[in-house]
């Protein structure tokens, strides 16, 4: 009887954690952004100058070969700030961030605050499923 009451919870545990980042769990961070052309970490072609992405710390990833990492496949980052929220995919790796700390592309920083600002602090950041 035990067994059947604590499998679905190990199921519950492990999922959330599947992808080397917790997923429905709201934290604080920062966040800059980026604007590189060429392959990102998941081995896509990106242009973070005109597209929504992110870049995510690199102590996020569990995989050695990054174009594998279970991050890649359709784990998005939600990001709430100052009223206004977007949702975007990660599609590569920020060497020089904490896990608090996003690398936004360029796109996706203007959705929320101005360029010039270039680092901005207090947002609430989610990991969420895409």
């Amino acid at each position: 009887m035990f067994a059947y009451l604590f499998i679905p919870i190990i199921i519950i545990i492990s999922s959330s954690f599947s992808h080397g980042v917790p997923l429905n769990q709201q934290f604080t961070g920062s966040f800059t952004f980026y604007n590189d052309k060429g392959f990102g970490a998941c081995g896509q072609q990106i242009n973070a100058e005109t597209e929504m992405l992110v870049a995510i710390s690199h102590t996020q990833w569990i995989g050695g070969n990054p174009n594998n990492d279970p991050i890649c496949r359709n784990i998005c980052l939600k990001v709430d700030y100052k009223g206004k929220s977007i949702t975007v995919p990660i599609k590569d790796k920020c060497p020089s961030c904490d896990s608090t700390h996003a690398d936004l592309s360029q796109a996706a920083f203007a959705q929320l605050e101005n360029l010039a600002v270039g680092h901005a602090f207090n947002a609430l950041f989610t990991y969420v499923q895409c």
